[in-house]
């Protein structure tokens, strides 16, 4: 188990100070600046951007940030294709989406570890969903800073069986509030995505924060729209995502809470907190060759109708394009 350090005074201080905040009102004035196609305000914004956090554009699909027409595109740019390729292993686990490992290993039961003396249960993060296929299983918490490349991907094939979208509050997830703010994730506004895969059922969890005003996914668009949505999808009508294909995006910066069940995969070696991880990059490896089998022959069953919609959702996805 690895997770941030335990909060000292400054951390404490800090967060007590932005729990002040009007995050909410901030977040609103941030959503409306951010998407301004104003040239001389878009402009000025997307170069202190690049500067003020050294934004590597060299993999994006723009390498000019003048070439954005709002910062927030700028900030949710895509990737130029084959800039991440995958792994040519099959039994490997991908990152979801850039940023650094706050937080990563086994669950006691149903809880999680938010930093070093704090526990969270992953019943209530899951907003209402049965969490008990899940207990004792694996989980990594990812952080994104104002510099990361914001969009989220899935980890591994799989179809989605469910999502609840959580109302709550946007506090920074910065390392900070994590170390000093208990139950943080449960606070902030977050949307749920419960996926079947071959491995079993797996939780993909974007957590929101102060200017993150949107989440959104390729199937269902902006969620913050609709607070408070509860959706069942029946066998074989929810998307279907290959490893590695978009599943959503951050407006602005936040974390992602990936969770799998027990016994589904061993953690890489040196994955621990602090670490820098990138979309596509190997988080661990499935156990047992029994998940391939499965993932085939599961694959090959996916009815015409469901491929159908899960083109169409990555189309609608691909039409998108324009922290704390």
């Amino acid at each position: 188990m690895s997770a941030e350090p335990a909060a000292h005074l400054a951390d404490r201080v800090r967060a007590f100070g932005h729990r002040l905040l009007p995050t909410r009102l901030l977040s609103r004035v941030t959503w409306h600046v951010a998407r301004s196609p104003r040239p001389w305000l878009k402009n000025r914004l997307n170069r202190f951007l690049v500067q003020r956090y050294g934004l590597d554009l060299s993999e994006a699909e723009h390498a000019d940030p003048c070439a954005y027409p709002t910062f927030n595109a700028l900030f949710t740019r895509a990737l130029r294709p084959g800039a991440r390729p995958l792994p040519e292993d099959p039994q490997a686990l991908v990152s979801p989406c850039d940023g650094t490992v706050s937080a990563v290993g086994h669950l006691r039961g149903e809880q999680l570890i938010q930093a070093k003396g704090i526990e969270y249960p992953l019943s209530t993060l899951l907003g209402g969903l049965d969490a008990t296929p899940l207990r004792d299983g694996a989980f990594v918490t990812i952080y994104l800073s104002p510099r990361d490349y914001h969009r989220f991907h899935a980890p591994l094939a799989g179809r989605l069986c469910a999502e609840r979208h959580v109302p709550g509050r946007l506090l920074t997830v910065a390392p900070c509030a994590v170390r000093a703010i208990r139950g943080l994730f449960l606070r902030n506004e977050r949307h749920v995505t419960l996926w079947e895969t071959a491995v079993g059922p797996v939780a993909v969890v974007p957590v929101g924060a102060v200017n993150v005003g949107s989440i959104e996914t390729v199937w269902g668009g902006a969620v913050a729209d609709a607070p408070g949505l509860s959706r069942d999808y029946a066998p074989g009508a929810g998307v279907f995502l290959d490893r590695g294909e978009e599943l959503g995006r951050f407006n602005l910066g936040s974390t992602v809470i990936l969770v799998l069940p027990r016994g589904a995969v061993r953690w890489a070696d040196g994955l621990v907190s602090g670490r820098s991880v990138r979309v596509g990059g190997v988080l661990g490896r499935f156990l047992g060759r029994g998940s391939i089998v499965g993932w085939l022959g599961w694959r090959l069953e996916s009815d015409r109708g469901a491929a159908r919609l899960a083109a169409g959702a990555r189309s609608w996805g691909g039409a998108l394009t324009g922290g704390c």
